[in-house]
């Protein structure tokens, strides 16, 4: 999991959203309004929004075109459910929030390294 993920606020544009994690190296913002979690843009929204002829990405918003009320859980609950659940609806993230404050993203990176530990410490001969 990453702690304290890097955030876009809604009002920001699909070409700031781009260009940031482009210079992350991410592919899932979560969008943030008036402090609170709003949605979540990935890489995949992005590029399904530039298609469509009529959407101008520096001048289209963030909330215009993130998947609101993404997956999210607690920081409590178990790595098989969170993967499961992941696995069984096609997510590439899960969002992990505490008392309505977001502390956490977990990828799909981050469930191939969980899987990459288990077999190096606990499966290995």
């Amino acid at each position: 999991m990453t702690y304290l993920p890097k955030t876009i606020t809604h009002d920001q544009t699909i070409v700031q959203a781009k260009d940031l994690m482009k210079k992350l190296h991410i592919r899932h913002l979560p969008v943030m309004k008036q402090g609170k979690l709003i949605g979540i843009l990935t890489d995949r929204d992005i590029n399904l929004v530039s298609q469509f002829i009529a959407i101008h990405p520096e001048r289209t918003r963030v909330e215009d075109a993130c998947t609101p009320e993404p997956y999210s859980t607690s920081p409590d609950t178990f790595l098989t459910d969170v993967v499961t659940y992941m696995a069984e609806h096609k997510l590439g993230s899960a969002l992990i929030v505490e008392n309505e404050k977001l502390v956490g993203i977990f990828t799909e990176l981050d469930a191939y390294r969980a899987i990459a530990d288990l077999f190096e410490t606990r499966l290995k001969d």
